[in-house]
């Protein structure tokens, strides 16, 4: 599959909650939850005012004009958050879409982008039985903390 990884634009920015949503994982044999769950305070974190905080960045994965994942990474007191330096990363891809390694690819851009704005790690949070674990490990997110339910992993760019 063709597709090309930008930066996400100001036009775009609603479109994130349509991702967030997507980011909630799911067990299979599970109703998913009803979409307004990301209107919870805890999860608008993710997304509320995005693009107007010092140190949003955000990227998309587009294929035939049309936008099939996001990645983004913000300075928040989210699940993931491992102190107020270190920004959290979100990133989901459409159902149809997964597996076919446009996440790899946006990760390592999101962790590259977030590199050349001075961001010497990047945090995350992950369900334990979430099929990307494998895929955070791969690009080199290391489990820093962990609950009954999911991990808190961090990557950290060389110097």
């Amino acid at each position: 599959m063709k597709y090309d990884i930008r930066k996400i634009r100001e036009e775009e920015y609603g479109l994130l909650e349509d991702f967030l949503y997507e980011a909630i994982f799911v067990p299979e044999g599970i109703p998913a939850p009803p979409k307004e769950i990301i209107k919870r305070p805890e999860l608008q974190v993710y997304t509320a005012g995005f693009g107007r905080k010092k140190g949003d960045l955000g990227l998309v994965a587009e294929s035939d004009h049309k936008i099939i994942g996001a990645a983004w990474v913000r300075i928040m007191d989210d699940y993931g958050h491992i102190n107020d330096e270190t920004p959290s990363c979100a990133i989901s891809i459409y159902s149809g879409y997964r597996r076919m390694g446009i996440g790899t690819a946006l990760i390592g851009e999101i962790l590259r982008l977030s590199r050349e704005n001075g961001y010497r790690q990047v945090s995350l949070s992950v369900q334990k039985a979430n099929f990307a674990v494998k895929m955070y490990q791969n690009v080199g997110f290391a489990i820093v903390k962990e609950n009954e339910e999911e991990y808190i992993m961090r990557w950290r760019s060389m110097p």
